[in-house]
């Protein structure tokens, strides 16, 4: 959300460290990218995917995409050169650019659980709750929230009582001033309600699927019971343990910022924290994609490695197999001699493949 600059301070000087901070960087960008190009594909190339319901990750993954375009390669210039090199203009569009692009994400993934809420708290109500013209509603207001904290709260002057404040004159630095009202009201609608009905959505969904779990194990299937649960529970805890690890310091600073002011705030956990909310855009398209059963397959699919395809392969080769293993064992049944009949199903038997044995 708007670079918090680094100063000399926190200036790289050792060329291993610059190296090593230079390929972290370059690998957390690249991931952010590829990630959600690849999850922007799947959805593209898979009827099966395109559903309501994977709107709001079409939102995020775009919304992380751009935010790995647009924002990560300046804030890696500018992270490892220690000073700003594109200008006063450019500073006030990369700064909004940023913090707008960071809101969005936020607040999809907010939106993304209250469409898992209300699928798993009320199926049967779902299609009546969740409509197209719903999704499209959510999906401006989530930009138009986005938009009002960052083009026009910095543009304005509202987030320090002057235009133009992002950039420093004196210093070639670029960084977005936070006073006690911006920092409150950024903080609050951006990521602390967020994450309030975050926590109670994922709560009860738990809940559920613990439920049903009991119930699973009360009919005798324990094995299936205890595995629903503990996939549950990893799913809903890898969602929140990394969207409250990536966000939840940068924010506390963030407020802390408009607390006491920038002046009383270590500039390199300033950096680590950006980073740390910034690396929450490259574990996106893992979290909300690749634990998806249907998002994996067509991720198989798409790169044409293994088990999507060659079952894809040999779904109609053993339907094909089942057919011929019945219409040969029918054909003894029509002969009027037992000995022959027995001998051809005997036959009939060992050739036929595993699949059809088992159908």
């Amino acid at each position: 959300m708007g670079l918090n600059g680094t100063a000399s301070s926190s200036c790289l000087d050792s060329p291993p460290c610059k190296i090593t901070v230079s390929v972290v960087l370059t690998v957390l960008i690249l991931i952010t990218i590829a990630g959600n190009v690849v999850v922007c594909l799947a959805v593209g190339l898979t009827r099966r995917l395109r559903s309501l319901t994977n709107c709001f990750i079409v939102s995020l993954a775009i919304t992380d995409l751009l935010l790995g375009l647009l924002v990560l390669p300046f804030s890696a210039f500018y992270q490892l050169s220690c000073k700003w090199s594109f200008g006063k203009v450019f500073c006030n569009i990369y700064t909004s650019l940023d913090v707008m692009l960071c809101t969005a994400s936020i607040l999809n993934l907010f939106m993304i659980s209250l469409d898992r809420y209300c699928a798993v708290t009320d199926p049967l109500r779902y299609p009546v709750l969740v409509t197209p013209v719903r999704v499209a509603v959510s999906l401006v207001l989530i930009w138009v929230i986005s938009i009002t904290l960052s083009f026009l709260s910095i543009h304005l002057g509202w987030n320090s009582g002057s235009k133009n404040n992002s950039f420093n004159h004196t210093i070639p630095k670029c960084k977005v001033q936070v006073n006690l009202v911006y920092g409150l009201v950024d903080g609050l609608v951006t990521f602390y309600l967020p994450l309030l009905v975050m926590c109670i959505t994922y709560y009860r969904i738990f809940k559920i699927a613990r439920d049903q779990a009991k119930r699973i194990h009360h009919m005798g299937s324990w094995k299936a019971a205890t595995i629903g649960e503990h996939k549950a529970t990893v799913t809903l805890a890898a969602v929140m343990g990394a969207f409250i690890i990536c966000w939840f310091p940068y924010f506390t600073v963030f407020v802390y910022r408009g607390l006491v002011g920038d002046d009383d705030i270590n500039e390199a956990i300033e950096a680590v924290v950006l980073w740390l909310g910034y690396a929450n855009s490259a574990l996106n398209p893992i979290l909300y994609a690749t634990l998806n059963r249907d998002f994996r397959t067509a991720y198989q699919q798409l790169f044409r490695c293994g088990p999507a395809s060659h079952s894809a392969q040999e779904t109609p080769r053993r339907a094909g197999s089942s057919q011929l293993a019945r219409n040969q064992s029918r054909e003894p049944m029509r002969q009027e001699e037992k000995p022959l009949k027995l001998q051809v199903w005997s036959g009939t038997e060992v050739t036929a493949p595993r699949g059809a044995s088992d159908r």
